[in-house]
């Protein structure tokens, strides 16, 4: 079945006023949580995850979580932008008058760069709240925080550092949203990312997520031109 009739279906999407890309971010993360059901695995730390009374609960056991201090969080999903909403919007008037909220109301493209699915994975909440809006790079000598869990955060310096497999992954997710955004990076970042890029090149999985993400866009743009 395709991914947007599924969506109309499951009352995800309504059947008329579809759009060729999700309008609000709460829209987009109920579009991408039925796409990662297909591979519910926690992006960071590899952390198997469930629907439990409709919401996603971490199972922590399945990847040797620790939770460094808010077990709370740490036992649910987040919706995670890789290139956080800060950077999103910090370089854009709107957030200059009044942050994330007054740019949700007042700047088209925020909206749309907010709500980009290529920009959404599943993180366990406590990781993404530490991560916040920190840059990603190499932290020498760092200890892990999170158990088995190989993500490092060093918070004096707010600098993330992923796991070796996932950071292929966030190169092109930067890349991609530099190019369709205009959103700047600095010349140690580009040379970082197409390092990872080569390092670590795209997974079975990260083709097949792709592919759902521009079979949504295109389906949905052919179904809004139909109901036009």
């Amino acid at each position: 079945m395709p991914l947007i009739l599924l969506l109309i279906l499951t009352g995800l999407l309504p059947a008329k006023g579809i759009a060729a890309t999700p309008q609000t971010f709460s829209q987009a993360k109920k579009i991408i949580s039925s796409i990662y059901s297909q591979n519910p695995v926690s992006f960071y730390c590899n952390c198997l995850y469930n629907k439990v009374d409709g919401k996603l609960k971490t199972d922590l056991k399945s990847c040797g979580y620790t939770a460094r201090k808010n077990a709370k969080r740490a036992a649910r999903i987040e919706w995670e932008h890789v290139v956080p909403a800060w950077w999103l919007g910090h370089q854009r008037q709107c957030w200059k008058n009044g942050g994330r909220r007054n740019c949700r109301k007042t700047d088209p493209v925020f909206r749309r760069a907010e709500a980009d699915l290529m920009n959404l994975v599943p993180a366990v909440g406590e990781v993404n709240g530490d991560r916040s809006n920190y840059r990603f790079g190499i932290i020498e000598g760092e200890a892990r925080r999170y158990g088995q869990c190989d993500m490092e955060i060093d918070f004096k310096q707010r600098v993330a550092e992923p796991t070796l497999e996932r950071r292929g992954d966030i190169a092109r997710t930067y890349f991609y949203m530099s190019n369709k955004y205009n959103i700047k990076l600095s010349p140690a970042q580009q040379k970082m990312f197409t390092a990872w890029d080569l390092q670590d090149p795209e997974s079975a999985w990260e083709k097949k997520r792709k592919l759902m993400i521009e079979e949504y866009s295109n389906t949905s743009r052919q179904a809004r031109l139909k109901l036009d």
